[in-house]
């Protein structure tokens, strides 16, 4: 990690927004993204109890990809209408998947999702990571493929090579290293770990001089 090049980001960030994410320029930006609804939904959808009804969750599942603004548009149709379509066993597996990654064990969590949506040939970053970044939203990473390979370049993370199928051994590893670079700038930063990503995008677009 480049931290002189992080340290610089964040001046820049605070020269431009002061206040930070408190700012009234950025909170107006925050409110297209209903974040504290979103975060109540998930919490509440995904609570432990509910996965006892796995079409519940695979419902809750569509409705939290639908409602994201940080969905592209043109995910959202694919994965309901591929979600809906699945046989009941099916349906079962992408709950227990998604059960794993918020409840039990994350990784087998992972790979069990990662197997369901491939079949459907939806293996993508964004429906991947989209309900975690939801339910813990100060410890799991939303993946966004431009985003991600933007701070793996400007912030020279060396040691991760992005690669467009999601896998296990990259979410890992990229989740530790945003959460180690969030521990070496201002916490007002990161009121969650998508707004944390949000500021290093912003870095890198050039939008703070």
């Amino acid at each position: 990690m480049n931290l002189k090049k992080l340290k610089q980001a964040e001046e820049a960030f605070f020269n431009r927004y002061p206040g930070g994410f408190e700012n009234p320029e950025m909170m107006e930006i925050g409110k297209k993204h209903k974040m504290d609804k979103m975060i109540a939904f998930a919490q509440e959808g995904f609570v432990r109890r509910n996965f006892k009804l796995p079409e519940l969750i695979v419902d809750n599942m569509i409705k939290v990809v639908s409602r994201s603004s940080m969905v592209s548009l043109f995910e959202k149709p694919k994965f309901r209408d591929y979600a809906n379509s699945l046989p009941p066993k099916s349906k079962k597996l992408l709950a227990s998947g998604l059960e794993g990654i918020l409840h039990g064990k994350e990784q087998q969590g992972f790979e069990t999702m990662l197997d369901v949506l491939k079949s459907g040939k939806l293996a993508k970053w964004s429906l991947m990571t989209i309900c975690q970044t939801y339910f813990r939203p100060e410890f799991d990473v939303y993946i966004k493929p431009t985003t991600a390979k933007g701070v793996i370049e400007y912030f020279e993370l060396k040691n991760l090579q992005y690669k467009p199928t999601p896998s296990w051994p990259f979410y890992d590893e990229y989740h530790s290293v945003i959460n180690e670079m969030k521990s070496k700038v201002d916490a007002s930063l990161s009121p969650s770990n998508a707004a944390f990503s949000g500021f290093l995008m912003i870095s890198m677009q050039g939008r703070l001089s």
